[in-house]
């Protein structure tokens, strides 16, 4: 196995929103695996939901990984063979431009990493703090991050949503990464910007606490739907609870995928 010292309760959740006729988003829950991700398909009927589609395949192809090392090579490896196959549907298709975002998070034994292109999200909740792991890909946080704009004018900036990178536009892949160490009781967010284009990251933890990961995933969406939803709404929580730590009661109701059953 590779998480010998944790379980894992899951939550996923995902929805064509409010007003999208079809959902391009895409995840995948691979606890066995050390595996969750979040993919936001782009390029409409020319195949966005095919972009997202062909990273979850892909990914959930790797076996398991004897070590940390093991793990982030097998998943790099799938990650270019997607970002190869979704440019091959692209040119097949009068080279539209096709892809997707990606949030991973990514687990063996002690050790996470989180691993990301373009706007999909990863946060970690922490002993009652949320932290946002990944950093957004866009044309607007560039801005940000160089002076040009206020976090103010950001808010109403008209290129908000342009994003610099995402798997299956360039030849290679460009992604970022975080690492670290597990706590017992962590929680990670991992969620498509339909989430965080209508929730503010200091209303996420308010709704994630107290509750089990399908529910907090269920409540999350249930808000953005409230909201509008303009946009593909795709969140998956992953809680992990310390073996020795836990009672057979903590985890209780969820399968051997750490699913809810």
């Amino acid at each position: 196995m590779n998480n010998p010292s944790y379980r894992f309760e899951t939550g996923a959740v995902t929805h064509s929103g409010c007003i999208r006729d079809h959902n391009e988003d895409r995840y995948l829950s691979a606890p066995s695996l050390g595996i969750w991700l979040v993919a936001d398909g782009m390029g409409g009927h020319f195949g966005g939901d095919v972009a997202a589609q062909t990273i979850v395949d892909k990914v959930e192809s790797v076996s398991r990984a004897s070590s940390a090392p093991d793990l982030h090579a097998r998943f790099h490896d799938r990650i270019a063979q997607a970002n190869q196959d979704i440019r091959d549907h692209s040119a097949r298709n009068g080279g539209a431009t096709i892809g997707a975002t990606l949030a991973t998070l990514l687990i063996h034994e002690n050790y996470f990493a989180g691993i990301w292109c373009g706007d999909s999200r990863l946060y970690r909740l922490r002993d009652g703090v949320l932290t946002q792991l990944s950093r957004d890909h866009t044309e607007v946080q560039e801005l940000l991050d160089s002076g040009a704009i206020t976090t103010q004018q950001a808010q109403d900036w008209p290129r908000k949503n342009v994003i610099t990178r995402a798997i299956g536009v360039q030849d290679t892949v460009d992604m970022d990464h975080v690492s670290g160490s597990l706590r017992d009781r962590d929680s990670f967010l991992l969620c498509s910007d339909g989430l965080t284009g209508h929730l503010e990251d200091d209303e996420l933890a308010p709704i994630m606490r107290g509750k089990s990961s399908q529910a907090a995933c269920e409540a999350l969406l249930d808000e953005t739907l409230r909201r509008g939803a303009s946009d593909n709404v795709t969140i998956v929580i992953v809680r992990c609870v310390h073996k020795t730590m836990v009672s057979d009661d903590d985890v209780s109701g969820l399968d051997h995928e750490g699913r809810p059953a």
